[in-house]
C-alpha cells in the first residue's frame, strides 16, 4: 500500500469520521457558547482556542482528503461542499467583513457531508427540486391571478393590506401560513365586504390545502424513490433478485441427483 492510499485509508476510516463527527458538534457548542457574554467572560480565551484548533483540524482533513483522493477529491461534491464552509470559516472577520464571524456557524453544516442519513436525506431532497420547481411555477401563477383580483377588490379601502400587488401577495402570504389569518384580515375584510369570504375560502383551500400538499407528496416520492442512495455518488446496496421458476427447478433437480448419490452410497 503507498503512502497516498494509507492517508486515503485514514481519512475515511470509519473511526476518522467519527471523530470529524464529534469536533463538529463540539465546535457549534464552542460558537453557541461564544455568544453568551457570562461564558466569555469566564473562558473567552479558552472557547477561542478550542475554535482555533478545531478548525485547524478542519483543514488538516480538507488537505488530506486533497492528498488522498487526488481527482476522486474533485468529483465528490460533498468535498466541494466541505471545503466551501471551512474556506468561509478562514476569511477573517475584518470591519467590513463582520458578517463573516456570524457565518462560522456554517461549520455545522458539515454534520449533513458526516452522516449519511442525512447524506440521503439531502440527495432525496435534491432529486423532488425538479417536481417542486413545478409546483412552485403553479403556485407563482395562482398567486399572481389572486394578488391582481385582491388589489382590484379590497385596495380602496384596505391599502395597507391589499394597496399593490407586492402588498397583496404578501398578505396573501400570510392568509395561506394561516397565522391570523381570520381575526386578523378577513373578518375585518368581511366587516366591510360581507362576501368576501367568497375570494378567500377558496383561495386557502387551493393553496394550503392543495398546492402545498403536493410538495409533501413530491418530497415522500423522491425519499421512497432515492432515499436508499445518494446523489452525490453513493449507491444503495444492491437487492437480492427473486427467484425465477428456472432457477427454483434447477435447485430441485439439485436436490433429487444428491438424494439419489446418497441413496446408491447407502446400499450394500
Amino acid at each position: 500500500m503507498t503512502k497516498t492510499d494509507r492517508i486515503r485509508s485514514f481519512v475515511e476510516n470509519a473511526t476518522t469520521q467519527r471523530w470529524i463527527t464529534i469536533l463538529i458538534v463540539l465546535n457549534a457548542l464552542v460558537l453557541a457558547l461564544e455568544t453568551s457574554p457570562a461564558a466569555m467572560a469566564a473562558a473567552g480565551s479558552f472557547l477561542k482556542l478550542a475554535d482555533r484548533v478545531i478548525l485547524a483540524v478542519f483543514v488538516v482533513e480538507i488537505l488530506l482528503k486533497v492528498v488522498g483522493q487526488r481527482r476522486d477529491f474533485v468529483r465528490d461534491p460533498w468535498n466541494h461542499f466541505d471545503t466551501l464552509v471551512v474556506t468561509i470559516a478562514l476569511i477573517p472577520a475584518t470591519e467590513f467583513l463582520s458578517v463573516m464571524r456570524a457565518l462560522r456557524i456554517l461549520r455545522v453544516f458539515r454534520l449533513i457531508s458526516t452522516v449519511p442519513a442525512m447524506r440521503r436525506v439531502v440527495g432525496a431532497l435534491l432529486h423532488a427540486v425538479p417536481g417542486m420547481s413545478s409546483v412552485v411555477m403553479l403556485l407563482s401563477v395562482i398567486y399572481f391571478v389572486f394578488s391582481v383580483m385582491a388589489t382590484s377588490l379590497f385596495a380602496d379601502r384596505f391599502p395597507e393590506w391589499f394597496g399593490n400587488i407586492g402588498s397583496s401577495a404578501y398578505t396573501l402570504f400570510q392568509i395561506m401560513t394561516l397565522e391570523s389569518w381570520s381575526m386578523g384580515i378577513v373578518r375585518p375584510v368581511m366587516n366591510v365586504f360581507p362576501q368576501a369570504w367568497l375570494f378567500f375560502v377558496p383561495f386557502i383551500l387551493v393553496t394550503s390545502f392543495a398546492v402545498l400538499n403536493l410538495f409533501i407528496g413530491i418530497i415522500v416520492d423522491a425519499m421512497q424513490t432515492h432515499g436508499h442512495g445518494d446523489v452525490f455518488g453513493e449507491t444503495p446496496a444492491a437487492s437480492t433478485p427473486e427467484p425465477t421458476l428456472a432457477d427454483l427447478q434447477a435447485e430441485i433437480r439439485a436436490l433429487r441427483d444428491e438424494l439419489a448419490g446418497l441413496k446408491r452410497d447407502s446400499q450394500p
